[in-house]
């Protein structure tokens, strides 16, 4: 079972969000059709999302959620900065990003408190892999150009001394594709999440240099708490629609409330067959080892927005610390009437 973490002062803690009418628990939506766009449907990294969705939580809501599933989170960012979708199920660094660009998005439930990825170097294509000086010139795999899986490469790449313009990134999605991309020499090392990670270290595919699967993991790649997947939505849509985006989150803390005490069966019972990628072992072992990094009930850890603003303005010039106003990025408001609904 999960351990509740001191994340709970969140609620006295609160955020600073944007200005919105008081939400009643069983107000109608205002919209009832939303679409979501998800970058990896198939990584652990948003089980919440897809538990929620198979479990029909989000019609319990009075929800029709129509997921859109791109190749990595960049891509189903771009969904919803384009309109084609309302909301993302996507990595909370994206907020920042988008804000360093002038387009006010924000992080409305929390779905994982640890990004999941971990970095592994090809033991078939580098077997003499000294450190991170090595990986000058090659080929590193990631989910899609821009998502998060490129960012933790781009952070552990920096610590090494390396440049993102220093390797040549390609993406390979995170489910069969990511595998065959790796075993088959195409990329020479892999920014990914689970199952995908545990499938190639349980196979001695990778070597891995950098883990961010654990809380400890986390802790040690990024200096603090570093909150990750999220739904999250324009500041405008937000404001249009605080009921649905409650439902939304109401939703999402169910699923994180099924999934505190869910055991292995229940999981794969739950999941769609494709997700096991064919090992039903390896997928439950990759569980077990990322199920500390799901989110409890919904709420953004309150350190865990400077972590990562500190994370990627470390690496990326084009976003400045001093303007980003972290405040805008998240609000905890709809979890935490979601977290007093459902005792999460």
């Amino acid at each position: 079972m999960l351990h509740r973490r001191h994340f709970s002062i969140v609620a006295a803690l609160g955020a600073a969000s944007i200005a919105m009418p008081h939400v009643f628990a069983q107000s109608k939506p205002e919209r009832t059709k939303i679409s979501i766009a998800v970058g990896g449907k198939a990584a652990f990294y948003y089980l919440p999302l897809t538990i929620t969705e198979q479990l029909g939580y989000f019609k319990a809501e009075g929800l029709e959620v129509e997921i859109s599933d791109f190749a990595g989170g960049a891509r189903a960012l771009q969904a919803v900065v384009g309109g084609s979708a309302d909301v993302c199920s996507g990595a909370y660094e994206h907020t920042i990003n988008l804000q360093a660009k002038n387009q006010m998005f924000q992080a409305f439930v929390l779905q994982g408190r640890a990004p999941q990825i971990a970095v592994g170097v090809s033991t078939k294509n580098m077997p003499g892999y000294k450190g991170i000086a090595d990986l000058k010139g090659k080929k590193i795999g990631v989910s899609a150009p821009g998502s998060s899986t490129n960012m933790v490469a781009n952070l552990v790449l920096s610590r090494g001394g390396l440049k993102a313009s220093d390797v040549s990134f390609i993406g390979v999605g995170v489910a069969a594709g990511a595998l065959t991309a790796l075993r088959s020499g195409q990329i020479d090392a892999i920014s990914n999440t689970d199952p995908v990670m545990t499938m190639l270290e349980q196979k001695g595919d990778v070597k891995i240099i950098s883990d961010t699967r654990t809380l400890k993991g986390t802790q040690e790649v990024f200096g603090g708490v570093m909150p990750a997947a999220c739904l999250y939505a324009s500041a405008d849509f937000i404001q249009k629609n605080p009921n649905s985006c409650q439902a939304l989150a109401n939703a999402i803390v169910h699923g994180l409330k099924w999934l505190q005490t869910a055991g292995p069966s229940d999981i794969i019972k739950t999941v769609p067959e494709t997700y096991l990628l064919g090992d039903r072992a390896l997928y439950l072992a990759s569980f077990d080892k990322i199920r500390e990094s799901i989110a409890i009930d919904g709420l953004v850890p309150a350190e865990g927005p400077k972590t990562a603003l500190a994370a990627i303005a470390s690496f990326d010039p084009s976003v400045k610390a001093d303007k980003i106003d972290l405040a805008k990025t998240y609000t905890n408001d709809f979890a935490r009437r979601a977290k007093e609904r459902f005792k999460a």
